[in-house]
């Protein structure tokens, strides 16, 4: 097998080790897909243009025609990934998700449209010539078996078993390899069209993305800022005044004589003593001092140690996580356990956590009744975490078939760190 980057490279470097390469293959591949998607397209932009032409006198017809460039964009999306036949063009990074969300940011780029009109009026039906000609060829060599089965007819030309068939294996041999040159430079010459015209909207498209993930992360780390300066003002200003509170009470109860005056003494300091608690589980959770001081897994064993029902925590990391990878995999923790705890009925829950590939990996599972799903309509607790997560470029998934187990597994990146 070659390892060179990409069909031109085999072509010219290394024309007879080409034959046995990938390359070939690639390359049929790429003009073989290219005949169905220019069939489509050709249907597809006529009828827009038929559509569109009858209705413009109406406006209709102007969005109508509109509907061309988001085509040719769905194209151009679709061909990137097909260049990867002829020429190992590295990924981009972009997702299909951010690439429609980023291309709605930008104006219209008419090389892609002029790529689209391309492939569907002229390169689908030179691509299928050419497909067609390797045919023949394959055919023609199985002449010989082909005659003896049946009446064998190719282009019009009736083979006769024997000695005809024979020579038409012997005519189609050496074409084959030909042909092979022949689709090699024929795709190889289409990607590079296919590159030129839309490699200044991948550019663009690559600069919008990078705003759009670093304009997510500033959110997320903007949110991250208010979070802790919400919690470092209850944790110095309101608890302390409620310490205080307390203090104040507790001296009060001792001065006070017995009687109606030192019964509401009492019932005040617990109130204060009550609301304290509530203060603190409430600042715990708005940024959990252990998870600061200690990583995560301290943290989610304090969570589970509060849990009402028994849970297994194994959670592997050599170092920190990211901020906020740390921070979201907590709460996910924090809202899972909630959740089983009140709706589940599970007897016992799990919690594994664990990096690969450049990735956080964290699951809670346990074995409850199931029928969990995260509803982002509804604005609750895990489809909060799904669209925090979204916005580090992660991930939430539940898993959760009725009568169970259920599954909450999030995934975040955090190469990097």
């Amino acid at each position: 097998m070659t390892r060179t980057p990409d069909a031109w490279a085999a072509l010219r470097a290394h024309p007879w080790r080409y034959l046995g390469s990938r390359w070939p293959w690639g390359a049929l591949a790429y003009l073989l897909t290219t005949v169905p998607i220019g069939i489509v397209m050709l249907v597809v932009l006529l009828g827009i243009l038929f559509v569109g032409a009858l209705t413009a006198v109406v406006v209709v017809g102007l969005v109508v025609l509109a509907g061309i460039p988001v085509l040719a964009g769905v194209l151009g999306v679709l061909e990137r990934a097909r260049l990867r036949l002829v020429q190992g063009a590295p990924a981009s990074g972009m997702s299909l998700r951010e690439r429609l969300r980023a291309g709605r940011r930008l104006p219209v780029s008419w090389p892609e449209v002029g790529y689209a009109f391309l492939v569907a009026v002229v390169l689908w039906p030179l691509d299928a010539l050419v497909v067609l000609a390797v045919f023949v060829s394959v055919t023609l060599i199985l002449a010989p078996l082909l005659a003896t089965v049946d009446t064998f007819v190719m282009l019009g030309w009736e083979v006769e078993p024997g000695p005809e068939a024979w020579l038409a294996a012997a005519i189609a041999v050496p074409a084959l390899p030909l042909a092979a040159y022949v689709v090699g430079v024929l795709a190889v010459a289409q990607a590079a069209l296919a590159r030129q015209l839309l490699s200044p909207r991948d550019a663009a498209l690559a600069q919008a993305v990078a705003d759009l993930r670093r304009s997510r992360v500033d959110l997320v780390d903007a949110f991250e800022t208010e979070r802790r300066r919400i919690e470092r003002d209850l944790h110095d200003g309101v608890q302390q005044r409620l310490v205080a509170l307390t203090m104040t009470l507790g001296s009060a109860e001792l001065d006070v004589p017995e009687g109606p005056g030192l019964n509401l003494v009492r019932q005040a300091h617990r109130q204060a003593e009550e609301a304290l608690e509530e203060l603190r589980t409430t600042v715990r959770g708005i940024h959990p001092r252990v998870l600061a001081d200690h990583g995560l897994a301290a943290a989610v064993h304090e969570i589970a140690d509060r849990s009402l029902v028994p849970v297994t925590v194994e959670i592997r990391l050599d170092e920190r996580l990211p901020a906020p990878v740390e921070t979201a995999a907590y709460f996910v923790v924090s809202e899972a356990l909630t959740n089983v705890a009140r709706h589940s009925g599970a007897r016992r829950a799990q919690v594994h956590g664990w990096r690969r590939a450049g990735s956080f990996i964290l699951a809670v599972v346990d074995d409850g009744q199931g029928g969990a799903v995260v509803d982002r309509a509804s604005g609750s607790g895990l489809a909060g975490l799904a669209v925090r997560l979204d916005a580090l470029g992660g991930g939430l998934r539940v898993t959760s078939p009725t009568g169970g187990p259920t599954e909450v597994r999030m995934e975040a990146p955090c190469a990097g760190n």
